[in-house]
């Protein structure tokens, strides 16, 4: 798998476990955005998303894997962007974003051991910490990047979402070739 600096049974994660993810749930500021922050002249927070990054959430959603966003903020345009991707879990403005997780790991009945996430932050290090697979974007702060699994060689904001679309959907065409 070369999407990432790290492969996941090198870090701890079972063996075959990207190709089992059903879930990936994702951080919005730092991981579909740069981090940065923008406001228009009128106070509006503005975000810059990155189009492959799209591309590959749709690729995934095709593959059959749920994609959820579960984000401390809220924005007006990360709702608009998650709709224009069919992202239909979206949960904004959550301090505790691992009981947000659970709620909809059980409203979706699923195990933890089928999801993924990706994180950038201190917020997301619990939630990154319960999930069977999870990956830190490049720039990650070190404690979110120890609590990886997965550090991908991109930027949040910059492609690193795509990085882990594609590693999740190489590790699936992987184990199907084996079967």
């Amino acid at each position: 798998m070369s999407a990432a600096t790290t492969s996941p049974a090198a870090t701890g994660a079972a063996p075959g476990t990207a190709a089992r993810v059903r879930l990936l749930v994702l951080d919005v500021d730092g991981v579909l955005t740069d981090g940065r922050l923008y406001y228009g002249a009128r106070g509006e927070a503005l975000k810059a998303f990155h189009v492959r990054d799209g591309l590959g959430l749709k690729l995934l959603a095709a593959a059959g894997i749920t994609v959820a966003v579960i984000s401390g903020r809220r924005s007006g345009m990360t709702a608009k962007r998650c709709r224009e991707l069919g992202v239909r879990h979206l949960v904004q403005g959550v301090e505790d974003k691992l009981t947000a997780f659970h709620r909809l790991r059980e409203r979706l009945g699923m195990s933890s051991t089928l999801c993924a996430c990706v994180g950038d932050d201190l917020p997301d290090v619990p939630l990154m910490r319960e999930v069977g697979l999870s990956f830190a974007v490049a720039d990650a702060h070190p404690q979110a990047r120890s609590a990886a699994h997965v550090v991908t060689r991109l930027p949040g904001g910059r492609g690193a979402v795509r990085e882990v679309c594609d590693y999740l959907l190489e590790a699936r065409r992987d184990a199907a070739a084996v079967t």
